[in-house]
């Protein structure tokens, strides 16, 4: 890998996301709308918000930067783009990197934009340091980043890429213990729950929610985050193809 060579892909990708102001929309703004709505939903019990609110904080990231990031890429492969760039002395861990980079500066700025707006303007009350709020939010886009990168290598059209999202994302949604404590869970759920990445990020915003000293508890969660993401990265930049079938 070279870091000239990543840093030039990244920047190609910033520039012509500069050019489609609906991902950016997606990206930015829809999952502050969601926080939004999800806080007047609850106008009437804002314990309930904070509870819930602290969780999705990390879960709507997730799952924006996952669509955005595996429509892109495919749109990258279908177009014959990425056949050219492969064809030239860049590795596919160079791309991987570049994009990863790329999609994690908007990363940034999303979850900056989604953790303000529930502190300061919609409420949210958290035991713990914004900003370690923040590094979970930021580590759950990572980790949808890297889980789109991925799954856009087993997508031949841009609808299909959309629906690896029930079988990527769903299953997860519903054994991260958002619905329901996963001790609650049958045991069989409970244990597929404990080696979802998602079960980390939620269990993390609790940690963040309730605890006012980073706890160990923590410090795995986010371990366990980031270590898939850069897991996945390494999957995706394995099985990455110059086009499509």
């Amino acid at each position: 890998m070279s870091s000239a060579r990543t840093l030039a892909t990244a920047a190609r990708v910033l520039r012509q996301l500069r050019h489609d102001p609906r991902s950016i929309a997606l990206m930015l703004l829809v999952p502050c709308a969601m926080l939004f709505l999800l806080r007047y939903v609850f106008d009437k019990s804002p314990g309930t918000f904070d509870t819930i609110g602290a969780s999705l904080l990390g879960v709507f990231p997730l799952i924006t930067m996952f669509l955005v990031t595996s429509i892109a890429t495919l749109r990258e492969r279908t177009s014959g783009t990425l056949e050219r760039l492969l064809a030239l002395p860049l590795g596919k861990g160079d791309l991987i990197a570049g994009y990863a980079l790329a999609f994690g500066l908007l990363a940034v700025v999303q979850s900056a934009l989604a953790t303000g707006l529930a502190l300061r303007f919609l409420g949210l009350d958290v035991v713990g340091s914004p900003w370690l709020l923040l590094l979970v939010a930021l580590l759950d886009a990572l980790l949808g980043t890297a889980l789109g990168l991925f799954v856009s290598a087993f997508a031949a059209s841009e609808f299909q890429a959309v629906q690896f999202m029930p079988a990527v994302i769903f299953p997860q949604l519903l054994l991260c213990g958002l619905f329901t404590p996963r001790d609650r869970m049958a045991p069989a759920l409970e244990a597929v729950s404990n080696v979802l990445p998602m079960s980390y990020a939620v269990d993390g915003m609790n940690q963040v929610l309730r605890h006012p000293d980073v706890t160990g508890d923590f410090v795995r969660d986010v371990l366990v985050v980031a270590g898939c993401a850069l897991l996945v990265l390494a999957l995706g930049a394995a099985t990455l193809r110059r086009r499509t079938a």
